[in-house]
């Protein structure tokens, strides 16, 4: 049996890799997709977090009666993590994320998330690293910074040129490159804090369903905000709630846990770097949008800097073990 456990242990890491990396792709061609059908940015929200709430919570509670030690939590038991750990992170990874990515796909094309939202995300982590972390980079993460940066503008800038012009590409990429940074905070809240990916993901649910969930349930009864769920097929929502809900919050959460813990942060940034081009090439091909020459500049400066910037410290991690072993 050990032998068996340790022969898959390297196929459970690729396992996880490869459904990190669907699903975050799915993700941004999903969440596209659905904007040309019934629903607003409100309703996917409300079915996003309807459907990690229903496995989630009754995750966590089951793990409570199974283990009384484990810590009681707030929002009335429903996360595990205090108070104001899971109002923050919640707000942050869940509130403010979904608002300006979901709204985003309103008005900009997804092959121009694929490039501000997973592609410039190392970009503010690190910016936000160096302001409340005290972090410092070297050259190379300079570097690959640099890159990804101008790799943002080829795209982004493009749209913000034109904006007087008449149009709204320039703000859905405003607001691609805002949930971006609302990602990048809740990134550093997680690493201050030190939160076990799989808990997080779980007070960040348990907050948007103590907050969200009920003030939108209560905006559309009454008329207050406006909600088609009413006008979409049973089939809609419920795949709004599985793909949306369990697969990029539940699945690709622990999923994501488990490729670290195979691979480490190194490796897996480098794994992860094919999001961007891979998604943007989905969107082309399974939702028609143009490729045009400054996204495709954009896609090669954005994943070559999260290479570079990680290349180096694998570098580096790989020959401070050569000399600890000479």
């Amino acid at each position: 049996m050990t032998s068996f456990s340790s022969a898959s242990r390297p196929l459970h890491g690729l396992l996880a890799a490869l459904a990190t990396i669907t699903m975050w792709t799915a993700f941004i061609v999903v969440a596209k997709a659905s904007t040309q059908h019934h629903l607003t940015a409100y309703d996917i929200i409300f079915m996003r977090y309807l459907g990690a709430s229903a496995v989630l919570l009754p995750w966590w509670w089951w793990r409570k009666q199974q283990n009384p030690q484990l810590p009681k939590g707030s929002f009335g038991g429903l996360s595990p993590l205090p108070f104001h750990v899971t109002v923050m992170a919640g707000f942050f990874g869940s509130f403010m994320y979904c608002m300006l990515a979901y709204t985003g796909f309103f008005f900009a094309p997804a092959t121009h998330a694929s490039v501000l939202m997973p592609g410039s995300l190392p970009l503010w982590t690190a910016l936000l690293a160096i302001l409340f972390l005290g972090e410092r980079l070297n050259a190379w993460r300079w570097m690959g910074l640099l890159m990804i940066l101008v790799g943002d503008l080829m795209v982004g800038g493009a749209s913000l040129l034109h904006a007087f012009e008449g149009g709204t590409v320039w703000v859905g990429d405003l607001l691609y490159i805002g949930s971006a940074i609302s990602w990048a905070c809740y990134s550093i809240i997680a690493r201050k804090h030190q939160l076990d990916a799989v808990n997080a993901t779980t007070a960040i649910t348990a907050f948007t369903f103590a907050t969200y969930v009920p003030v939108y349930a209560i905006g559309a009864y009454t008329g207050f905000i406006d909600s088609h769920l009413g006008q979409a097929p049973w089939f809609e929502l419920l795949f709004q709630s599985l793909m949306q809900g369990v697969g990029s919050v539940v699945i690709s959460g622990i999923t994501y846990t488990l490729m670290l813990k195979h691979y480490g942060p190194v490796k897996s940034t480098m794994m992860t770097s094919v999001v961007p081009p891979l998604s943007a090439l989905c969107v082309v091909w399974f939702l028609g949008e143009a490729f045009t020459w400054n996204l495709g500049v954009g896609l090669a400066l954005v994943t070559g800097g999260i290479l570079v910037g990680v290349a180096y410290q694998w570098l580096a991690s790989q020959a401070k073990a050569m000399r600890s072993s000479g």
